[in-house]
Formats: structure tokens, C-alpha cells, sequence
């Protein structure tokens, strides 16, 4: 597994198309209202990513055809942009990519349209809770397999379970690169496998089921719901280790 490791001015590269992701996602996060169609927050989104000089990455890549991945309450990851309008109590997690002079940005939120149940709330939490969590515990030296159990961990103390078969990843001039980063451990040793060195970039992205990890993935090929038919929540940020621990790249 060769997992590379950027210059300083590399990752400032790839701050510039990560702030643009951060900044859509603000965008988004303001404008989520009762009514809104997950259409029309995808093109708000896709203006937003090309008026800053950026193009969305995720428009045709593997054949999506939209700029934002809008996953709607079951929907956990993947979701495609539809006529749908939002409704209060809805969950909706949007993930956005850019690519902005040969390197790439990538991030996710989940978050509440109006008032949402307590249960919900806590679903959300979680996933932005285990991110915080792991971004906040990462060290240079310590293993990637390490991180992984630590969020499983983690989501499984908050009473959820991590959705299975999705990870984290790399991230550089390909929007995914090595290495692959599940939100649970794979065997049963978190000491093997790589470590986290200086210099390295890549996406941490907990996926959260309530009761059963299975994913299924619906008839567009694309949404990915879990077997338990339950509510989801995803959130996601871009990473660059400095001086020996985690900074966010993908903050507006």
C-alpha cells in the first residue's frame, strides 16, 4: 500500500478545494428549508463550487450524475438528487466534492429540516461526534487500524452501529487514494497496518446505522440504506497531518 505523503504547499492546494466544499456546505446548511427540492439544493451547490473557480467532483465520476450526494432519512451515503421536497422532520446528509487545480476536496453534514425527534438528533450526533472524536485522537505514529477501532468504538458506546462494506480514504490529486479507512475494525488487531505519518491527507466519513450494519443499495445502483429500513447520518471532513496531528482542510 503506497499511501503518499503531500509537501506544505500541497496541502494548502488542497485546503483551497476543501474551503470551496466547506463553504457549500454553509450554503446548503442555511438554505435547507421546508419546500426546498433536493434538485434545487444541488444546483445552489454546484453555482456555488464553479463561481469560486472549482468544478464538483463528484458530477460524473463512477457515473454520478449530480454535483451534491443528497441522502435523504433512510438513505445513509450515495443519495441522487430528486424533484422531492423537503419536509419538517426530514434528515437530509449532503456530501460534496470539488477539484480545483488538479486536487480535490471532499466533506459531508447531516443535518435536520426543522424540528426533528430526540432520536434523530442523536443519530446525527453521532456521526459528527465520532468524526470530532477521531479527527481530536489522531497522532502520528498511531495505526490507521487504530483509528478505525477507536470510532467503532465510539459509535457502538452511542448505541448505533457502523455501517459496513464504506470507508474513509485518501485523498490528493485522485478524489480517492490509499488508504481505505473503515469506521470499524477490520480482524482483530488494531496495532497492524500502516501508520499515520506527517505529510499524509485523507477523509474521515462515519456512517451510522441504528440497528443493523448490512448495507443494500436501492434500484438507481446508487442509494445505500441499511437492512434495518432505519434512519441514517453521515458526516465527513478532509484531514491533513501537521506537526503530529489532525487539521481540518474542509472548513469554509
Amino acid at each position: 500500500m503506497a499511501i503518499s505523503l503531500k509537501k506544505p504547499q500541497e496541502i494548502e492546494k488542497l485546503r483551497a478545494a476543501n474551503k470551496i466544499v466547506g463553504g457549500a456546505l454553509e450554503l446548503l446548511r442555511a438554505n435547507t428549508k421546508v419546500g426546498m427540492t433536493l434538485k434545487e439544493m444541488d444546483a445552489m451547490a454546484e453555482d456555488y463550487i464553479r463561481s469560486h473557480g472549482a468544478t464538483p467532483s463528484f458530477k460524473g465520476l463512477y457515473g454520478f450524475p449530480n454535483a451534491v450526494c443528497t441522502s435523504l432519512n433512510q438513505v445513509i451515503i450515495h443519495g441522487i438528487p430528486s424533484d422531492y421536497k423537503l419536509q419538517e422532520g426530514d434528515v437530509i446528509g449532503y456530501d460534496i466534492g470539488t477539484k480545483l487545480d488538479g486536487w480535490f476536496g471532499d466533506a459531508a453534514i447531516t443535518m435536520a429540516v426543522g424540528e426533528i425527534s430526540k432520536e434523530d438528533e442523536a443519530l446525527i450526533a453521532c456521526s459528527k461526534d465520532t468524526l470530532h472524536y477521531a479527527i481530536d485522537n489522531i497522532k502520528q505514529g498511531m495505526r490507521f487500524k487504530e483509528l478505525s477501532y477507536l470510532m467503532e468504538q465510539f459509535i457502538l458506546d452511542a448505541g448505533f452501529v457502523p455501517l459496513k462494506n464504506f470507508c474513509g480514504h485518501g485523498i490528493g490529486k485522485k478524489p480517492h487514494e490509499e488508504p481505505e479507512i473503515p469506521n470499524y475494525l477490520e480482524g482483530n488487531n488494531p496495532k497492524a497496518g500502516p501508520k499515520i505519518k506527517n505529510g499524509m491527507v485523507f477523509c474521515l466519513e462515519p456512517m451510522i446505522c441504528q440497528k443493523d450494519d448490512k448495507p443494500i443499495i436501492l434500484e438507481n445502483k446508487w442509494d445505500v440504506v441499511s437492512a434495518d429500513g432505519l434512519r441514517g447520518s453521515h458526516y465527513e471532513h478532509t484531514v491533513a497531518v501537521v506537526n503530529g496531528k489532525a487539521e481540518i482542510l474542509s472548513l469554509a
